[in-house]
Formats: C-alpha cells, structure tokens, sequence
C-alpha cells in the first residue's frame, strides 16, 4: 500500500478520496471542503474499499492494467452514494492539475518497450482485423441496444448548444449524422444530372449512416464492416426499409472493395474506422482509398484523435477493449494522407462531445445492470464501466478529442468557403430527428 499512498498523496490536492485497505485501515487524501467536481461528477469524499490483500500492489504493479482488473475483479469497491465514475474523474482530474501525474511507466526502456509492444498490436493483417472487429463488436446485440441511441452510432454524438445536458443523445447523434453528411457535399440525383451518387461507407458500424445518407440523398451506398453480426443486422435493417436495392452492405475488409479505372465512388466515409486500422497500414489505406474515390470526389473521416503528439494505446484497452486499436495524432493522418496525393480541405477538433456522449452511455449501462449482468456476468458489466468511465475522462481530462477530416483529390470538387456545411447540416437538421420507428417509412418515402 505505501506505494498506491504516495501516488495518491502526491496526487489529490482538491476534493478527498478515503481509501479503506483490506485490513481495515484508512487513508485520507485531499482537503474535502466545499470541493465540487468539475462538470460531471458528483461531490465528495469519495470512498473506496480494497477488499484484497493483492489489490493495492496489483495497482502500482501494472500501471496500465491494475485499476481497471482489480475493479473487474470485485478487488476494489466503491462506496455509494459515489461510483466508479466518480473515482476515476477525481483522480484524473487531480492529475491534470498536477500536470499529468500518472502511474504510467517511466524511464526511457520502459516507455520505448510499452511503444514498441503497442505498435506489434496494431499490425492489422486481415485476419487479425477480422478476428479483432468481432472481439469488439460481435458482442450481442442486445448489450449495444442497451446504452446506444436508437440508431446504434457507437461513435460520438455531437452537442451543439451550450448546455449539453440539456440535449438528448438521440438529437446529438443525428445532429453529428447532420454534420457529417454536410461535409460530404452529396448532390440528389435531380441536382446532379440524374444520377444517383455513389457512396462507399467504410466501417459502417449498425447501417445507421448509410441508411441516413439514403434517405437524405436518394444516393447508393455500399457498406462494408468485420463484424458478422453488425452486417446482417445491417441488411435486416435495409431490407425492412426497402431500399435493399440501393443500401447494401458487405462481410468484408476495406481492402477487397475493388477498385476501377477513374474510381468506382463519388464519396467515401469512414466513421469510427481509422481507430481500429493501425497506423503501419495508413499507407494502404490512403492509397487504396485513393483508387475508389472518382477524380472530383470527396472523403470524410471521423475518428478519436489526440491532440497532442503521436502516442501508444494502453494496454487495459487494448487488451480488453480494442485489440489492435490506436487513436492518431492529426500529424500521422495528415503526413500519411499526403504522400497518396490526397489534398485536406478541412479540419474539425471536436473536443468535449465525446467525454458527455460516454457519460450518457455510462448511465444508460448503470440502468440496465440486471439485464447485462444476465446477459454475461458481473465481471464483464464491471469492465463495460470502467471502459466507459476511463474513456469519458480521456476526452474531459485527458488530451483526447474527435478529428472530422475532408479530404479531396482536387481543390474543385468543393465550394471554396465552407459557409456550404453550416447551412447543408441546419437544413438536415430542420428535417428533424426520425423517430425508429418511422425510419423504415421515411426512407420508402425517399425512395419514391
């Protein structure tokens, strides 16, 4: 314990944290006073109980991976009225103001082995990629009806106001579809010579962008994902709707899309996929992409990004989470772009959106606790939380946020000031949200 009680005593100077070991002795950290967390967590103190004799040690031994498993393991309990949550926001953000005080691994050969151990990780061969896709997102689907929005967007929803929590999840994640799609400059067959435009949808999660591009556009669109289970919901979904003809969606890696001469696409989107390619394959995906996208197309790419310098994924994520996932840098997407001729005509930090997606995420999993424990069992609704909770203050405490990059082969293919994607996303926005119910209907009637 004297360890964990020097890290935390270095740590917590706002706010208190009370740890009770398993022996029964309690330590104290932080003032307490009038303290109040910052946005999204609650007052303390916070308690804490480590139930195992293993626990403090299993902490500060393995920096990246002991928090996290001792909580899976019921090795550390949080007292209420506090969660999990609560936790990990108090002591990331103590750390923050400390200037990033962390039990991270230190000196040259431990940090140059955890790069070195991460980068192996996020080679991403197509049977690795395929067999990492389906650890993620082959999961049942009930667990993701559970938490998501009705449409399924498992990447971040996008709050426009200024008071966030005053916005439904379901409003922020057609908003983002709204904003997305904006950048995409699609045209209706009637304003492009009658021609249906075709879209290539690279990991497309649920269908659910693909389908909202359908209905928005009357366009094509080919969706292509990993995960067994998300591509035939895909096609149920489209089929229901009726517009199997024109949505349709593929078992397959990105890279078997083929290609033709002067491409076979007028737009590519990539929503939540660049997370998961692994950045020694940027080049083939820039370069395979390049060949898909037709010479006056357009490119958008959504991704969790850093805001700072390249960094490596920790290995609590990518051992339980997302193996072979790694959030880039805008350098390493932009140097990389570049080298295939690709031409970046807009970039968008989206910062915060993310931290209060995950925190309705988080609520919406404490809500159905029962359900999901029933469905696995107490460890794997444990882990779900500590993903969730760990990755909410990564974007609100941490130095990550969401990149939204345009990419052209030619500056011509779009407007040459971007008042087109302010006023594209309000007029889809005026459309509304379409209820799931209604979605099958409204893409009928876009098709008709």
């Amino acid at each position: 314990m004297w360890l964990l009680d020097k890290f935390l005593t270095k740590v917590i100077r706002h706010g208190q944290l009370i740890v009770t070991d398993h022996d029964g002795k309690e330590y104290t950290y932080g003032p307490g006073g009038e303290y109040r967390p910052e946005v999204g967590g609650r007052p303390g103190p916070v308690r804490i109980r480590l139930t195992n004799r293993k626990a403090a040690n299993h902490i500060v031994r393995y920096p990246q991976l002991g928090a996290g498993e001792a909580f899976m393991w019921g090795w550390l309990e949080v007292e209420e009225p506090h969660d999990i949550r609560d936790m990990i926001l108090l002591v990331t953000m103590n750390a923050k103001r400390k200037g990033g005080a962390s039990l991270k691994p230190k000196g040259p050969v431990r940090k140059a082995l955890q790069k070195t151990v991460a980068k192996l990780d996020g080679i991403n061969l197509r049977g690795s990629a395929r067999k990492n896709a389906e650890h993620t997102y082959n999961l049942t689907r009930q667990l993701y009806e559970r938490f998501l929005d009705e449409d399924r967007q498992y990447t971040m929803a996008y709050y426009r106001g200024d008071d966030p929590a005053s916005t439904s999840l379901e409003q922020a994640q057609m908003d983002k579809k709204a904003h997305l799609a904006a950048k995409m400059y699609l045209r209706r067959p009637e304003d492009n010579g009658g021609k249906r435009m075709k879209v290539l949808d690279i990991g497309c999660g649920w269908g659910g962008f693909a389908l909202y591009l359908s209905q928005m556009y009357d366009c094509e669109v080919l969706g292509v994902a990993l995960a067994p289970d998300q591509v035939a919901f895909c096609k149920e979904r489209a089929k229901e709707a009726g517009v199997g003809d024109k949505v349709k969606f593929a078992l397959m890696d990105y890279r078997d899309v083929e290609a033709e001469e002067g491409g076979r696409f007028d737009r590519i989107s990539s929503v939540g996929l660049l997370e998961h390619v692994g950045t020694i394959h940027y080049p083939q995906f820039f370069e395979h992409t390049n060949r898909l996208l037709k010479p006056d197309g357009v490119m958008v790419s959504h991704c969790c990004g850093r805001a700072g310098a390249p960094g490596f994924t920790d290995a609590w994520t990518r051992k339980y989470i997302f193996p072979g996932g790694y959030i880039p840098a805008l350098s390493e997407l932009v140097t990389q772009s570049e080298r295939y001729k690709w031409q970046v005509m807009d970039v968008e930090a989206m910062r915060y959106h993310y931290s209060w997606t995950l925190e309705e995420w988080y609520k919406r999993t404490v809500m159905h606790r029962a359900e999901i424990v029933e469905m696995y069992d107490e460890e794997f609704y444990r882990m779900w939380l500590f993903y969730l909770a760990g990755a909410e203050q990564s974007f609100r405490n941490g130095n990550m946020v969401n990149w939204q990059l345009q990419y052209v082969k030619d500056r011509e293919a779009i407007p040459m000031t971007r008042e087109y994607i302010e006023e594209e996303s309000a007029r889809l926005r005026e459309r509304g949200v379409v209820p799931e119910w209604r979605f099958a209907e409204g893409l009928r009637e876009a098709a008709e």
